[in-house]
């Protein structure tokens, strides 16, 4: 059973066949699917699940924290579901490839108080940007 799965039936999550089949697809190791791709492999495995239901349970899973809405350009948003891991992104400004990356050191340390302007700082985003190896090829 996947990660996802395991949390979502501990928080006794309604699993439903739709949400199940949502839950696989996000899967994996830096899986960030935009909600079409989750849809186009969610009829895989279920051909009757629609898209609206697509839609609706990856806005629940966000709700939920249980999946991490990633934007990290202009192009349609991506669904992540490493949410329990601090990490960072290397997105590819060729191909749009987004990885998970887990540098050391904590940034929010790296933020020093002059440059906070009085904010209490509880999340840091961080994308580095560069090209990946097959658009570099």
């Amino acid at each position: 059973m996947s990660d996802l799965l395991e949390r979502l039936r501990g928080r006794g999550w309604r699993m439903t066949a739709q949400r199940r089949v949502v839950a696989e697809v996000l899967d994996g190791d830096h899986v960030h699917l935009t909600a079409d791709e989750v849809h186009a492999r969610a009829v895989e495995r279920l051909p009757e699940i629609s898209r609206a239901t697509v839609y609706n349970t990856l806005g629940e899973l966000v709700a939920l924290g249980e999946v991490l809405e990633v934007a990290t350009d202009r192009r349609a948003k991506r669904y992540d579901p490493n949410a329990h891991r601090p990490h960072h992104h290397l997105v590819c400004a060729g191909c749009g490839a987004i990885r998970d990356v887990h540098p050391a050191g904590n940034p929010l340390a790296d933020l020093p108080d002059s440059e906070r302007f009085g904010f209490t700082v509880s999340n840091v985003e961080v994308t580095y940007r560069g090209i990946c190896p097959n658009c570099a090829a």
